[in-house]
């Protein structure tokens, strides 16, 4: 088992933002992201963060949106749609959004809008 398994999302959590901030992205902008991939809401995001939850129950407590298939490309060398754990690969799907809001890609775009499965 993987450390990032056991790792709360709140201890990831404001490193993702530092980096976003660091290139003229949004808080908000890593929240709609969260949520469209895992279907949490504001307040189960938040309660999510505030009770400390691990990646694990993060994402076995997600509704995975059905075009995170459609996401693709290189995490830390790694294909992230070769990655055959389930739980690693949602985790390094957030990891390859968070990267590709950093790079200036266009909302849009990394929601996958207009793409199907």
């Amino acid at each position: 088992m993987s450390r990032i398994f056991t790792t709360s999302v709140s201890a990831v959590y404001p490193l993702y933002i530092a980096k976003l901030e660091r290139k003229g992205r949004t808080q908000a902008e890593l929240d709609e992201v969260i949520h469209w991939l895992t279907g949490f809401d504001d307040d189960a995001l938040r309660a999510h963060l505030d009770a400390g939850t691990t990646f694990e129950d993060f994402f076995a407590d997600a509704d995975l949106n059905p075009n995170a298939s459609l996401i693709t490309g290189v995490v830390c060398g790694v294909r992230v749609q070769d990655i055959e754990d389930p739980l690693m690969r949602d985790i390094r799907y957030l990891d390859k959004l968070v990267d590709e809001l950093a790079k200036g890609k266009a909302m849009g775009k990394v929601l996958r809008e207009g793409a199907t499965p």
